[in-house]
């Protein structure tokens, strides 16, 4: 399958299954169009037809343009065969039940009342309620004992608001590194906060402890304000920004995201991203919500269409900007072409509910953060383990060739099939898709690899 773009002035084609992108002019673009449905004669005389006008452009050029692409089909960068769909599910099979990383979910309670908030203020639908130490170190015991032979092993402190139970995330770090040398572990933390509860001594175990630090801010102080407001109404952007410039400048060069969410609100999000660079910040991430239908803050139609102009902004804004010699990361541009996941990584799709399952503060198991207080969707617990094997083997399932919506889709090698709460909170199953998702997705991608084919052949004045 290959998939073709132009975009910011370069001729894009990207070939699905081999991963190769090419780079080429408008010549060789239109010859690969018309490569599979014509042979080689009718496409030099369409293409004379077309460019014969052009002085740098005889028949000659044409048969060895075409010859060019020929090789690149025979060589499978090109037009090669999606052979992938019998190892799709391969990789998990492989792993078996084995479990790389849990999200911790210390506090199911939020001292902010975020109306868009998936997690309903951090009650998850139910009770608030903080998570003890000690069921705290029965999930790192039970994430030791089905990690099977893998090293690393990974763990999130998330809510609500975790910094509402600080204490308890120091004392299970400590414990987890207490038994790093006892199981020849290595355990990452990584810390999710709204900011409001940072200090000194958060900053400088956060910075000392936690492999990354997740930032919640939305951008502009009346983007942020609108919906990031605390249970009396008022806005937390003055609050939390100086403690997040206060914990970012400590943190040197650890990794940290400022992670925001763009809504009907403001969709032209480039703006939010600007702001957070005038703040100082330099990893960034803005996601669109995910919503009920009849949410009054969920992107419409006509949003989805001007945050995909915004997409091309940022990117041209993300060139600028490392012409500048002040760049910045973008977290969904981020794409490693040369060394990224191996085809069976990315065939087998999201590991939650197999590899990655979420903890409430009781317990129990879900496949992921957003599956918590799905009844249906409990797992188990961490005291007995996974009893929903039915659950966890419909999730072994999910791959990128699980949902018919997604054949002769280009981007899905990508997304790996996709978000499973997504699809299941859009479809009311895990086999579906999330289609304003995916729409919004394929947009971005292209996008992130245009940077990437520009940082490559970068355009000369």
């Amino acid at each position: 399958m290959v998939h073709q773009y132009q975009l910011n002035g370069y001729n894009i084609v990207l070939d699905t299954c081999s991963g190769g992108i090419h780079n080429v002019d408008e010549v060789a673009y239109d010859i690969i169009a018309l490569y599979p449905s014509k042979d080689k004669e009718a496409i030099v005389s369409e293409m004379l037809q077309k460019y014969g006008h052009r002085p740098d452009v005889s028949r000659q050029e044409l048969e060895d343009c075409w010859g060019d692409v020929d090789a690149l089909v025979k060589s499978g960068q090109l037009y090669t065969p999606d052979d992938y769909a019998p190892m799709a599910g391969k990789l998990k099979e492989k792993s078996g039940n084995v479990i790389k990383a849990l999200c911790l979910h210390v506090a199911h309670s939020c001292n902010l009342n975020c109306s868009y908030c998936f997690a309903s203020q951090g009650k998850y639908h139910g009770d608030r309620a903080l998570m003890t130490y000690e069921t705290g170190k029965q999930a790192l015991d039970f994430l030791i004992a089905n990690s099977g032979t893998r090293t690393n092993l990974e763990v999130d402190f998330f809510g609500g608001e975790p910094l509402l139970n600080w204490d308890v995330c120091k004392q299970l770090v400590a414990y987890a590194r207490s038994q790093e040398p006892i199981y020849h572990k290595k355990f990452r933390f990584t810390l999710t906060t709204n900011g409001m509860l940072i200090d000194d001594d958060v900053i400088d175990f956060a910075n000392r402890e936690m492999n990354n630090v997740v930032l919640s801010l939305d951008g502009r102080k009346e983007v942020h304000d609108r919906f990031r407001v605390d249970y009396a109404g008022n806005g937390s952007f003055d609050k939390v920004v100086p403690k997040f410039q206060k914990l970012v400048k400590a943190r040197g060069k650890l990794s940290y995201y400022m992670r925001g969410t763009f809504t009907h609100a403001n969709p032209d999000f480039v703006k939010d991203i600007q702001c957070m660079l005038d703040l100082g910040f330099r990893e960034l991430s803005m996601e669109p919500v995910v919503c009920a239908p009849d949410d009054p803050s969920g992107l419409t139609a006509e949003d989805r269409e001007i945050v995909k102009q915004q997409y091309e902004e940022l990117a041209l804004l993300m060139l600028q900007k490392e012409q500048e010699g002040d760049p910045f990361t973008f977290y969904h541009y981020m794409l490693d072409l040369q060394n990224g996941p191996c085809i069976y990584k990315r065939i087998s799709g999201c590991g939650s509910g197999t590899e990655y399952m979420a903890v409430t503060p009781w317990g129990d198991l879900y496949p992921c953060h957003q599956f918590v207080g799905e009844e249906s969707y409990k797992l188990g617990d961490i005291w007995n383990g996974v009893t929903n094997t039915e659950r966890r083997e419909e999730f072994r399932r999910c791959n990128a060739y699980s949902r018919p919506e997604c054949d002769g889709c280009w981007a899905r090698l990508y997304c790996s099939g996709g978000c499973a709460a997504n699809a299941y909170h859009a479809s009311g199953s895990i086999q579906g898709i999330y289609e304003p998702g995916c729409d919004l997705f394929r947009k971005r991608m292209e996008c992130a690899i245009m940077v990437q084919v520009a940082q490559a052949y970068p355009k000369t004045k």
